[in-house]
C-alpha cells in the first residue's frame, strides 16, 4: 500500500465519526486490519454494532462515567483519565498485534482538550507508527501539533442541525 497517511476529520458539524468509520469499512472490505479506539463514547452506536461483525475490525471504547466531561465530578474525571489512558495503550498494543493498516482514534481531540490524554503521547504514536499505517483522528479543535503531522485535514462545518431547535440525538441517525 505504501506510506500511510494521517487524516484529521474535525469541525463542529455532524459526520466526523461516520466519515472515519466509512473509511474503516472501505479498508476492511479490501482485507485490511483495522483498530478503532473510541474515546468518551460507549461503543454502542449502530456503526459499532455493525463493525463488530467484521472479523478484521477490532473496536475499543472508553467512557466509564457515561457523561460529558463538563458533567463529571473530580473523581469521575480521574476515573475517565485512567480509562482513556488504558484504552490508548490497548489500542497501541492491538495495532501492533494485528499489524493494523488503519487505526481510527475517534474523539481523540476531546480526550486531549479535556486533559484526559496527552497530546505528546498521541504525537509520539503518530511519529513512531509503522510506515504502512494509516491513522484517522476525529474531533473538534485539533491542536496545532496534530495539524502539523497530518496529511489530510477535513473540516466538517455545521450550518444547521436539529439540535439547535431542541431535537435530541436520534437512534439510527446520530448514534
Amino acid at each position: 500500500m505504501g506510506k500511510g497517511c494521517v487524516h484529521i476529520y474535525c469541525g463542529d458539524g455532524k459526520g466526523k465519526t461516520s466519515a472515519a468509520f466509512g473509511l474503516a469499512v472501505r479498508f476492511a472490505g479490501h482485507g485490511g486490519q483495522v483498530v478503532i479506539a473510541q474515546f468518551l463514547k460507549d461503543g454502542q452506536s449502530g456503526e459499532c454494532n455493525m463493525l463488530r461483525q467484521l472479523e478484521n475490525v477490532h473496536l475499543l471504547s472508553a467512557n466509564p462515567c457515561g457523561k460529558f466531561s463538563f458533567q463529571m465530578s473530580d473523581g469521575e474525571r480521574t476515573e475517565t483519565a485512567r480509562a482513556l489512558e488504558t484504552c490508548f495503550q490497548e489500542m497501541c498494543r492491538q495495532a501492533e498485534a494485528y499489524q493494523a493498516g488503519l487505526v481510527v482514534l475517534d474523539e481523540i481531540m476531546a480526550a486531549i482538550s479535556c486533559g484526559f490524554l496527552s497530546c505528546d503521547a498521541v504525537c509520539k504514536f503518530l511519529q513512531t507508527r509503522p510506515d504502512h499505517m494509516e491513522v484517522v483522528l476525529t474531533g473538534r479543535n485539533p491542536p496545532q501539533e496534530l495539524l502539523d503531522l497530518a496529511d489530510y485535514v477535513s473540516e466538517i462545518c455545521k450550518i444547521k442541525h436539529p439540535f439547535d431547535r431542541g431535537i435530541p440525538a436520534r437512534e439510527g441517525i446520530e448514534w
